[in-house]
C-alpha cells in the first residue's frame, strides 16, 4: 500500500474514532441542530474529499462530496436536521467506515457505486423527504458529456481564475481610512484609585488574561478550515516530491510536512 494513503487511513480513522465520541457525549437524535458538531463532521468528510482526490480513491471521494454538501446546509442553518436526516448523517459515516475498512485489507477500494445513499443524501440536500427515493423511477441514462477541458498539473490555477480573483479583490481605495469627525473635548480624569486597589486589579485582570482567551467561533471556524485547505495541499506537494525524489525541494518539503501536522495537531486541540 503507498505510504501516502496508509498515513491518510490512519489520520480518519483516528478522526473517526473522535468523531464516534463525540457523538456519545452530544446526543445528536436529541440536539440535531448543534452547529459545532456538525461544522466537525462538515470538516471530516470536506478533508477526506479533497485528499481521496489526490490519492484516486473515487468512490470514497464521491460518497464523501455529497454527504458534505447536505452537511454544508446543515450547518448553516438552512435545513433543519429532521430525524431521519440524523439516521442519514450515521449512514453516510457508517458507510465511509466500510470502504476505508476494505481499503485497509486489500489496498483498493471496494466494487459498488454507493449510488442508494447518493440518492438520499442528494434528495436530502434539495430539502425533500427520503421515503420518495425509494419510490423514484430510476433516472434515464445520460448523454455522453462533451470532453472536458484539459487540466493542468495539480495545483496550477487558470488564467480566468486568477483574473476573477483579483478583480473580485478589495482595492486599495476599500481599505483607506475613513473622515473621522471632529471629537468632542474629552472628560475631565477620574480620580485615580488608591495604590493598593489598583495594584490588586492589575493583579487579577493579569491573571485572567494568562490563564484564558477568547476567541469567536467564527473565527476558529474559519482557521479550522483553512488548516484542512492546507493540509491538503501538504499533500499534494508530497505525492509530486515522491515522483521525483531528487529534488531540490526534498528538504524544505519535508520541514514542511512536519510543520503543517504539528499545525494540524494544535488546531484539533482547540476544540
Amino acid at each position: 500500500m503507498d505510504d501516502l494513503v496508509a498515513e491518510f487511513l490512519t489520520e480518519t480513522n483516528e478522526s473517526l474514532d473522535e468523531l464516534e465520541l463525540d457523538l456519545d457525549l452530544v446526543n445528536l437524535e436529541q440536539n440535531p441542530n448543534d452547529k459545532n458538531l456538525l461544522g466537525k463532521i462538515f470538516r471530516l468528510m470536506h478533508t477526506i474529499k479533497g485528499t481521496c482526490g489526490f490519492l484516486s480513491l473515487p468512490r470514497l471521494e464521491k460518497t464523501a462530496h455529497h454527504a458534505e454538501n447536505v452537511l454544508g446546509r446543515f450547518r448553516d442553518g438552512e435545513l433543519e436536521v429532521t430525524p431521519e436526516y440524523v439516521t442519514l448523517i450515521f449512514e453516510s459515516i457508517d458507510r465511509i467506515k466500510f470502504i476505508i475498512g476494505k481499503i485497509e485489507e486489500t489496498g483498493a477500494e471496494p466494487e459498488g457505486a454507493d449510488s442508494d445513499l447518493i440518492a438520499k443524501l442528494d434528495a436530502a440536500y434539495e430539502g425533500k423527504g427520503l421515503g420518495a427515493v425509494a419510490a423514484a423511477p430510476p433516472p434515464p441514462p445520460k448523454a455522453p458529456e462533451p470532453p472536458a477541458a484539459e487540466e493542468g498539473p495539480p495545483g496550477e490555477v487558470s488564467l480566468e481564475d486568477l483574473e476573477a480573483a483579483f478583480l473580485a479583490a478589495p482595492g486599495p481605495s476599500e481599505f483607506a481610512p475613513k473622515p473621522v469627525a471632529s471629537a468632542a473635548p474629552p472628560p475631565p480624569p477620574a480620580a485615580k484609585p488608591s495604590a493598593a486597589s489598583e495594584d490588586t486589579g492589575q493583579h487579577k485582570e493579569s491573571s485572567l488574561a494568562a490563564q484564558t482567551l477568547r476567541v469567536n467561533v467564527d473565527v476558529l471556524e474559519n482557521l479550522m478550515t483553512m488548516v484542512s485547505e492546507l493540509v491538503l495541499t501538504r499533500n499534494q506537494l508530497l505525492q509530486i516530491l515522491r515522483s521525483n525524489s531528487e529534488s531540490e525541494f526534498t528538504t524544505p518539503l519535508q520541514r514542511l510536512n512536519h510543520v503543517v501536522s504539528d499545525l494540524q495537531e494544535g488546531v484539533m486541540k482547540t476544540r
